[in-house]
């Protein structure tokens, strides 16, 4: 696995200053929350000082603690002390727009991904997970997780009771990219809509959504396709702390990814289709409209050619053949027939060309 340089990093990105404020987390106090079991036997307590761990590391097999609040710095500097944790893993848990990605640092396991916010469509936060040889140790940036199925889980016993840390850190992963999939599910009824929406009624608003839908999936898409790579590390790259039955469940979170991945393609490409199908139905209502003004410019060209020849007035007493109807008792409602007729014969023949359908 890729180990980072603390002389290549330093100059990269800023350092982990004590009694700083880790920017966008809230000020308050972290809320910690410790589990601590074996196969047989399980605690689970709030923790409010860090050195309350060091009981739990030394009696317990595995240790998981969750931080859940990066306000304040002191707490996460004793915490780095407790776990022997590398201060440029530490910089990388308070500067929360790191990427998704898996490095080793001496004994433990340091690993970067985003995870949903409940709630929220596309609000992700960063989540940091070291793995030791007997703990787990997470940070993410406000209370509020996707962790409570694994809590379920070691509460129940079973397998993940069983075994080590690495299976443990395993079902966070699995946790966090399960989180995905309702998000992706939002999307799918989003676009749904849409459709229907620039099926029937076409509208600049529509169109606003769809390229508001099609932005937030290039971002999903950008913030899981570096955590495909890290898990794909975590398979491919041989750790002590993972064993092999634990790689194998990572392909499982791997496949996952994949999925997940290949549905935000698949949803990018029904956006652009459906920016096509904007357009295509704005060209048909504008072609209906057409039609429809063309088919009553045609029908009136005859009538104004009937009204426009009677309106010559040529009297009958120069000719008899200068229009004979202006001194007919019905030449009135002969002309008004005639135009109806007209009218009449020309629906029926349009019909009868198909140029009245609506195309169903």
């Amino acid at each position: 696995m890729p180990t980072t340089s603390p002389s290549s990093s330093s100059h990269t990105r800023p350092r982990f200053v004590p009694g700083s404020r880790p920017e966008r987390c809230a000020a308050g106090p972290p809320v910690m929350r410790a589990i601590a079991y074996h196969d047989n036997d399980f605690i689970e307590k709030e923790i409010s000082r860090p050195d309350e761990v060091s009981e739990l590391l030394q009696n317990w097999p595995v240790t998981w603690l969750n931080v859940a609040g990066l306000g304040d710095a002191e707490v996460i500097e004793q915490l780095g002390r407790l776990f022997g944790l590398h201060p440029l893993a530490l910089e990388d848990v308070v500067n929360v727009h790191q990427r998704a990605k898996v490095e080793q640092y001496g004994e433990h396991l340091f690993v970067v991904a985003r995870m949903p916010r409940e709630n929220e469509e596309l609000a992700t936060e960063q989540t940091s997970l070291f793995i030791g040889k007997n703990f787990v140790l997470t940070f993410i940036e406000d209370p509020g997780d996707s962790f409570e199925p694994v809590r379920t889980r070691l509460r129940g016993g079973g397998r993940v009771r069983e075994a080590g840390p690495g299976y443990l850190m395993y079902s966070l992963l699995d946790a966090i990219i399960d989180a995905y999939f309702p998000v992706i599910e939002t999307f799918a009824e989003r676009l749904d809509r849409l459709e229907d929406r620039v099926t029937t009624r076409p509208s600049r608003r529509a169109v606003a959504e769809i390229h508001a839908a099609k932005h937030s999936l290039r971002a999903l898409r950008r913030m899981l396709w570096p955590l495909r790579e890290a898990v794909n590390s975590l398979v491919r790259d041989p750790s002590p702390l993972i064993d092999e039955d634990t790689r194998v469940h990572l392909r499982d979170c791997y496949d996952h990814l994949v999925q997940i991945i290949d549905l935000l393609e698949t949803y990018r490409e029904l956006c652009s289709d459906l920016t096509d199908l904007y357009l295509s139905s704005l060209s048909n209502r504008m072609n209906e409209v057409m039609k429809v003004l063309t088919i009553i410019a045609t029908i009136f060209m005859p009538l104004s050619f009937i009204t426009g020849l009677y309106g010559m007035n040529f009297h009958t007493d120069a000719s008899r053949w200068n229009m004979p109807e202006l001194s007919w008792r019905f030449g009135y409602f002969y002309a008004l027939g005639l135009m109806s007729l007209t009218v009449l014969t020309m629906l029926w023949y349009f019909r009868s060309k198909g140029w009245l359908s609506n195309g169903k």
